[in-house]
């Protein structure tokens, strides 16, 4: 996909807040410090559009961005070990599920995991979440530059047994450094766009 404008359209804690366009949304959903925002910025060929932090649980918002004129990208705040209290993390909980559960424009969440380790607890449970309710998705495993490439299927495997992904949801090897995969998720996020 030739991306010629791309930009922080809006950022939203609540419906209201949420675009008021009918334009499709892809959501973005992992945990802390996997390389969302890497992910996006590889995607749209910037360098500095989403931001990345070395500090996990930065994004502590949905992130709307705007691509074409024609979708959105929506980063939703990571899960996991970001050192936010117990009542802040029920909030972004919320948060998540409301707009998962209820935005018609939402046509796919992309979820998003290191191919380095197996998928943690808040990944099988945030991919059984997405399976209940119905949401297409598409397994990004990020960081794969930093394994071996005879290692990804193996990784991929290991994925893929742990999140008992169903046969038809993709599972794409990404690299935010090399570009591997970009294509790839591009073909797939095609289907929904």
């Amino acid at each position: 996909m030739k991306i010629t404008q791309a930009e922080l359209y809006t950022v939203a804690v609540s419906e209201e807040q949420y675009p008021t366009t009918n334009l499709p949304e892809i959501a973005l959903a992992g945990r802390s410090n996997v390389g969302k925002s890497s992910f996006i910025n590889k995607m749209l060929n910037r360098k500095k559009l989403a931001h990345t932090s070395q500090k996990p649980g930065k994004t502590q918002t949905l992130n709307f961005y705007i691509i074409n004129q024609r979708f959105y990208f929506v980063d939703v705040p990571g899960y996991g070990f970001a050192k936010i209290s117990k009542k802040e993390r029920e909030s972004w909980g919320k948060m998540i599920e409301t707009y998962l559960k209820t935005r018609k424009q939402l046509k796919a969440v992309l979820l998003i995991v290191d191919i380095r380790h197996e998928p943690t607890k808040d990944d099988r449970m945030m991919y059984d979440w997405l399976k209940h309710y119905g949401i297409p998705t598409i397994v990004i495993a990020t960081k794969c530059d930093k394994i071996a490439k005879g290692q990804w299927e193996k990784q991929k495997k290991i994925i893929k047994q742990t999140l008992q992904l169903a046969p038809d949801v993709p599972l794409i090897a990404f690299s935010a450094e090399t570009g591997q995969g970009k294509d790839e998720a591009w073909a797939q996020l095609a289907k929904f766009l």
